[in-house]
């Protein structure tokens, strides 16, 4: 069996898996909901994870190559920018991080400034207004929100 980019991949995805499954596992809450807990989406997405895994595990794509080296940055970028943005998630605020990470990741993309801006601007106030008022979703306003 040759290690190709999609096994690798997935034997990473696995471990991801099994360590979200065991996180979710420890946690003790301290009341009970129902019918389901706070632990049943964090193991769901864990196995459902775990299932695509194994899928790229034994049954890797045709094009099991490593990406060429500029895909590889752009991808590296995409995962500097999701670590930035859940760090600066509640302190900014979701529109504010929102807006940053999207306008960011469109132009990384390739986008011009002027989509991408608008593209950041739409999908912040909308996942926002989508998130608090269809799912009834409380998001942080951030540090800037007490100032103002």
């Amino acid at each position: 069996m040759r290690v190709t980019a999609d096994r690798l991949l997935g034997i990473v995805l696995l471990g991801l898996a099994a360590l979200v499954a065991v996180q979710a596992l420890q946690w003790q809450i301290p009341f009970s909901y129902e019918p389901v807990g706070p632990r049943a989406f964090p193991l769901g997405l864990a196995s459902l994870l775990s299932i695509l895994a194994l899928v790229l595990v034994f049954r890797p794509g045709a094009n099991g190559h490593w990406p060429h080296r500029a895909l590889a940055v752009k991808l590296l970028m995409v995962l500097v920018l999701l670590v930035v943005y859940a760090t600066l998630f509640t302190r900014l605020g979701y529109i504010p991080a929102s807006l940053l990470a999207a306008t960011i990741l469109a132009r990384l993309f390739g986008t011009t400034w002027g989509k991408a801006l608008i593209t950041g601007v739409l999908m912040a106030i909308g996942s926002y207004f989508l998130f608090t008022s269809g799912l009834g979703i409380s998001l942080p306003d951030g540090y800037l929100a007490g100032i103002v």
